[in-house]
């Protein structure tokens, strides 16, 4: 167990203390957790290259606990009503949309590579700041206009094109699958 790993971990308990700020109104709390998270993404993926502490459970655990957070705080965002439920349902089905794909292909014994696409890693940013966004306007009462707007759009667009891509990559993949 490693300390990037650990790191990880660490980010991955932060998933239910974030989700109980921004149901119970503390934003500030929410985002300063949020900030924290982010700075130990930041940390673990730096000790992990530098000091060549890279492992296999890091590179599954990281994207995980990426995934975890920015699902959990988009749902419960939108729960609040501090973000648009459509946004949410948006940003959850691509991923529960990957997920499944995966499944699939490790069913017909077929496992795809996985391999983040540019746009997925440009997404993760738009929803990350996005998020960061609406957690900081709601800890420190500001309006966020005219940039929540933009960064929606960004994730919005992201989001579709990724999705497009891993389906068109997915769907190549699997048709090599032999037909008897």
């Amino acid at each position: 167990m490693s300390i990037p790993n650990i790191i990880t971990l660490g980010r991955i308990i932060l998933v239910p203390v974030i989700v109980w700020a921004i149901v119970s109104s503390q934003m500030e709390i929410a985002f300063a957790i949020f900030v924290i998270a982010g700075v130990s993404d930041a940390v673990d993926g730096f000790l992990a290259k530098r000091f060549n502490m890279a492992s296999e459970l890091g590179a599954l655990l990281d994207p995980l606990a990426d995934k975890a957070l920015l699902v959990s705080i988009f749902v419960a965002l939108g729960i609040w009503g501090a973000v648009p439920r459509w946004i949410v349902i948006l940003v959850v089905s691509r991923d529960i949309m990957i997920v499944m794909a995966v499944i699939v292909s490790w069913l017909f014994d077929k496992p795809i590579p996985m391999k983040p696409l540019m746009v997925s890693k440009l997404n993760t940013v738009a929803q990350v700041a996005f998020a960061a966004l609406v957690l900081a306007s709601l800890g420190f009462n500001f309006t966020p206009a005219p940039y929540d707007v933009i960064l929606m759009g960004l994730v919005t667009v992201f989001t579709l094109v990724s999705i497009s891509l891993y389906l068109v990559e997915w769907v190549r993949h699997m048709s090599t699958i032999d037909g008897h």
